[in-house]
């Protein structure tokens, strides 16, 4: 249970520190993009700041699950 929790913890916390580089690196990006969603748009964001959104999710849900396929400890 520790380590899967451990694991977890790295996980969000590389997440959490590559969002604020790219929340920092993407300020002064003049090339905005929106994505369709169904029938409305995004807010325009640089593409760079869309690929690292990306990234930072498949950071996330490749550390939860690789957290919940742990096996089991046997305490």
């Amino acid at each position: 249970m520790l380590l899967r929790l451990r694991v977890l913890t790295i996980s969000l916390a590389s997440s959490a520190l590559l969002l604020i580089v790219l929340c920092l690196g993407a300020q002064n990006l003049n090339d905005r993009h929106n994505l369709k969603l169904g029938f409305t748009n995004s807010a325009a964001l640089p593409s760079g700041f869309l690929v690292g959104i990306s990234i930072v999710l498949g950071v996330i849900s490749g550390g939860s699950t690789a957290a919940l396929l742990l096996p089991k400890s046997r305490e």
